[in-house]
């Protein structure tokens, strides 16, 4: 009764705060039947990528309805995620924006030879230590990794590997068949910048037809100017092996839990709180209309109305991944009571 209670002053406000710096933030907070096709979606796919991650919410909010969500039968799962949640629109100004991810899959070997020739490293302590460190062309070009025995593995195709960091995870092939798992191991510090925003600003391209092939493709055809062009983003990301991470199962976000394919999105946690669920519109050629669980991060995802979407691993994962950027609206699943102290914190 209280729920429900709360359910009915809840739909239909809208309230204003202030998100960590400084920027207006909306948040409207809608009921259920405002979200486009939820009806018709697999809920309880949906809930069983939220148990992945459930238990890692430490708030005595979410540790409740982890306990329910526990006890759910399939059937019920549309029922559970109504009951327990109120869906949150939260604005901050900017347009929103959805892209995809994937985890690349690679050619590579344990040591360096003739045809494995690019290393993934593992971070030097001192770049820990520095924020931020050396940049791309600084690592690249200089001597500051060598014969330290930071290199996790060598791959054949130093464009495949600046987008495996762009990434943040991928396989490795090894010659004998064995798979090699690499994740996230830290940055150097320096901001993102996209090398397809450089290719439109210089006028090779317009910005409807970039995408991560077209820009392997013109790299390769223009080595010279293609090597230049990687080192437009300065950041540089450090690998560490994944060796506990079953092979049948995604790789880890940041809440170090594997994430699942069209059900796990990258978020800014500034905005949207690890492991919720989320209602993603994306509309465009191919629309989604699906619950989605909020259980990655990544650097070039900013805003309250910016999310990736993982697609998979392997190749066709990356193409579909890489042709995704399209409007639409994500809409934030939150805990009732956590919804209800927004409105009264606005109404304060």
């Amino acid at each position: 009764m209280i729920l429900a209670l709360c359910a009915g002053v809840l739909a239909g406000a809208m309230l204003m705060t202030s998100d960590a710096v400084g920027a207006e933030t909306t948040h409207q907070i809608l009921g259920f039947d405002d979200l486009d096709g939820w009806a018709e979606d697999d809920h309880a796919a949906a809930l069983s990528v939220f148990l992945n991650t459930c238990g890692d919410l430490g708030d005595p909010d979410w540790r409740s309805i982890c306990a329910a969500a526990r006890a759910q039968s399939p059937n019920a799962a549309k029922s559970f995620f109504e009951l327990l949640f109120r869906p949150i629109m939260i604005h901050d100004g900017a347009a929103p924006m959805f892209t995809g991810y994937f985890e690349p899959e690679l050619s590579g070997a344990r040591f360096p030879s003739s045809r494995f020739r690019y290393p993934l490293y593992r971070m030097p302590e001192e770049a820990r230590e520095a924020d931020p460190w050396l940049d791309r062309r600084d690592i690249l070009t200089s001597d500051v990794m060598d014969n330290r025995g930071l290199e996790i593995a060598w791959v054949d195709d130093p464009v495949e590997l600046f987008f495996l960091q762009i990434q943040g995870s991928g396989r490795i092939r090894l010659p004998d068949g064995d798979m090699l798992r690499v994740g996230y191991g830290g940055a150097n510090g320096h901001p993102y910048r996209s090398v397809g925003v450089e290719l439109v600003r210089r006028g090779v391209y317009e910005a409807h037809q970039v995408s991560a092939q077209v820009i392997k493709s013109w790299v390769r055809k223009n080595p010279e100017e293609g090597a230049e062009l990687l080192f437009h983003n300065p950041s540089y990301v450090f690998f560490r092996e994944l060796r506990h991470v079953d092979a049948d199962l995604g790789p880890p976000g940041a809440m170090n839990r594997s994430v699942t394919p069209m059900r796990s999105i990258a978020v800014d946690p500034a905005f949207t709180p690890l492991g919720a669920p989320v209602w993603v519109e994306k509309d465009g050629a191919d629309p989604i209309r699906r619950l989605m669980i909020a259980q990655d991060t990544g650097s070039a995802i900013k805003g309250a109305q910016r999310a990736d979407i993982f697609f998979g691993t392997g190749d066709a994962a990356g193409r579909a991944a890489g042709r995704l950027r399209d409007p639409g609206r994500m809409v934030v699943l939150l805990p009732i009571q956590r919804a209800y102290a927004l409105l009264q914190d606005g109404a304060g």
